[in-house]
């Protein structure tokens, strides 16, 4: 039996007009989308721009330029060995190729400089500028510089050489990281969109308030209630 069927009847309401929007909010309807696939890029475009650290990288990048390392970096195949030699001779650093091992010596700075120009173009999303750079896919090149970096990592730390380890490691998660996990998104200033997050954050508080007042109506019209 239900006690109070005026509550009970709102809560109900709420319930169903609660799911009837849900059901609309997952339709194509902002600018092809769901809201969720809209927010999602919403929110990554902002992020992105939040994430633009090579700058600061670059200048920090200044205070190896002249000091000569040397280290050893693991591919994983001949192919990947291949294309990491050249990625650090266009850094202008010395390699030695010996199966899948590649000793590199040179200016740790241009090294880093070169890295970083290339983390800028895929950050900035002009992939084909990397692609014409070394002759094979972006996404590639990103991904066995990342592998290159952290083994070089490995190998500075080795050596003690731990300001060196540390720097490579910065590059690696400041630069290399962001540029290839934002590839292909645009970049936007929060401020652009602020009237929108505002929108978006007051609405996700009300919706999920708006569910659970149905269910909270619902259950005191049957009857039910929290006792001590």
């Amino acid at each position: 039996m239900i006690a109070n069927k005026k509550e009970f009847g709102l809560g109900l309401g709420l319930f169903i007009a609660f799911w009837a929007l849900f059901a609309v909010l997952l339709s194509p309807v902002f600018e092809g989308k769901n809201v969720l696939d809209y927010m999602d890029n919403l929110y990554n475009t902002i992020s992105k721009k939040s994430s633009y650290y090579i700058p600061d990288m670059k200048k920090k990048a200044e205070a190896f330029r002249g000091r000569q390392v040397e280290f050893v970096v693991n591919a994983k195949d001949d192919e990947q060995a291949g294309h990491m030699e050249k990625l650090f001779q266009a850094g202008q650093a010395i390699v030695t190729v010996e199966d899948k091992n590649l000793k590199v010596s040179g200016d740790l700075g241009a090294m880093l400089d070169n890295v970083l120009a290339d983390a800028d173009s895929m950050f900035k999303n002009d992939g084909p500028a990397i692609s014409a750079k070394y002759g094979y896919e972006e996404k590639r090149v990103m991904y066995d510089w990342w592998n290159a970096m952290k083994s070089a990592e490995a190998s500075m730390t080795k050596q003690e050489k731990f300001k060196e380890a540390t720097a490579v490691n910065k590059v690696m998660t400041k630069a290399l990281e962001p540029s290839y996990n934002y590839y292909g998104i645009p970049s936007t200033d929060i401020m652009d969109k602020i009237v929108m997050v505002i929108v978006s954050l007051a609405g996700y508080v009300i919706y999920t308030m708006w569910y659970g007042y149905a269910i909270l109506f619902m259950f005191e019209g049957w009857g039910l209630k929290l006792e001590h």
